[in-house]
């Protein structure tokens, strides 16, 4: 719908978790230029999958015609979020911190317009690492009280296991955020993930009581998991990056294409810009049907992120290998010098090393249930060890059923 408010289309695709005034803000949104703010804290050098759904969040404001303003927590991450957390974050150095800062501002470039007029990339640095102790907290310290800190979920599922001073501090901090944005910048709607709820309700609140205004929102989107509530984008070698150098394109094309059934059509709403009436007709896919709109949508996601050439690429690997060719040069790889083929290397921990199988039991049953193959030859022996006997032209290659597939490459 061409004159939709933008708020009812994140309804629709199902962004929308919850917000301190709905009304009000289709209201501002119904007009172009409202300013609106998502935090990143940079504790790695990419962002990942989980980072991707705020960013289209922000894509289809931007589109609607406002302004996002990125806030890279170049201060914050000096800390550390407590949501979502049962321990303590790894403290990084002032060097990481500011190294990964870099790196996100240039991925943020893959889905937002940061010219002139059109956004704005902050960091939280300029005003937090030069903040005074005391001065900080005759400011904003009497505007919150513990009771209700720790009634916030962030902090309640952290108390039995131990909360920091230092992390207790994360949400007072948030908060300040919120209130140098709307003072400095007109920033008038923070956005956020579902575990953001306290630490947004927090900022709306300390800009009430500092300058009287009512017209600071929040909203929280819903997380991206799985049908069966698990959070997605996890693999076995981790998360699911959007640098390349940390997930290849092809890795990432195919975590899409391998989800389950169940949760095609909820990915195609939330981390593509395809037309919901488009959506809603491979809602109407069924059977092996559905793995026509798993192609779309692990090329759209990819292409997004990658860029066509690149997403192209992938898609034509996967036809590779799934139409019998078995081999790609970008698929996943394990690099062996020949000392160590020439002492053998143990199937089942290959397996289990290179993310096929979760542990070497789940491995032996795949084995005994014919479902490995050694360079397309099915393997049945459980102690088998690879040797420089199975090399072709210089690689192994392991599969695991149909869609999963792995490179033992000898580099010397």
């Amino acid at each position: 719908m061409e004159n939709q408010n933008v708020i009812d289309t994140l309804i629709e695709r199902g962004y929308l978790a919850q917000s301190t005034d709905l009304e009000m803000l289709k209201e501002i949104f119904a007009k172009p230029g409202v300013r609106f703010y998502i935090g990143f804290d940079p504790t790695a050098d990419s962002l990942h999958v989980g980072h991707f759904i705020q960013m289209m969040v922000m894509a289809h404001l931007q589109r609607a015609g406002h302004v996002p303003v990125a806030l890279l927590g170049g201060g914050t991450g000096m800390i550390g979020d407590p949501s979502g957390r049962t321990n303590m974050r790894k403290m990084l150095t002032p060097e990481v911190i500011e190294h990964n800062v870099n790196q996100f501002a240039k991925q943020m470039e893959i889905l937002l317009d940061f010219s002139e007029g059109k956004g704005m990339i902050v960091n939280n640095a300029d005003w937090l690492l030069g903040l005074k102790y005391i001065e900080f907290l005759r400011e904003v310290g009497p505007h919150f009280t513990v009771n209700k800190m720790l009634a916030a979920d962030a902090y309640k599922r952290r108390l039995d296991e131990g909360l920091t001073f230092f992390e207790f501090n994360y949400m007072t901090i948030q908060a300040y955020d919120f209130y140098r944005l709307y003072t400095d910048h007109d920033v008038k709607v923070q956005l956020g993930g579902n575990d953001q709820w306290s630490n947004i309700l927090a900022g709306t609140e300390l800009i009430r009581r500092k300058t009287g205004n009512h017209d600071a929102l929040g909203l929280t989107t819903n997380l991206l998991v799985k049908s069966n509530g698990e959070k997605m984008g996890k693999t076995a070698s981790g998360a699911l990056w959007l640098n390349e150098e940390k997930t290849s394109p092809f890795e990432f094309y195919q975590y899409w294409r391998n989800i389950d059934d169940a949760d095609v059509i909820n990915c195609m709403k939330l981390l593509t810009f395809l037309p919901m009436d488009k959506i809603a007709e491979y809602e109407k896919l069924e059977g092996q049907e559905i793995n026509e709109a798993k192609k779309v949508l692990a090329f759209e996601v990819t292409k997004t992120v990658h860029g066509e050439e690149k997403a192209k690429h992938a898609e034509q690997q996967a036809l590779d290998i799934f139409s019998g060719e078995g081999r790609t040069d970008d698929m996943p790889s394990l690099e062996v010098n020949s000392s160590e083929l020439a002492q053998g290397l143990p199937l089942l921990q290959v397996m289990t090393d290179a993310g096929l199988t979760k542990s070497n039991s789940e491995a032996r049953r795949m084995v005994q249930q014919n479902a490995v193959r050694i360079n397309d030859e099915v393997l049945n022996d459980v102690n088998y060890e690879l040797s420089d006997k199975d090399l072709i032209n210089n690689e192994i290659i392991i599969r695991k059923g149909k869609k999963n597939h792995f490179r033992v490459l000898l580099v010397d």
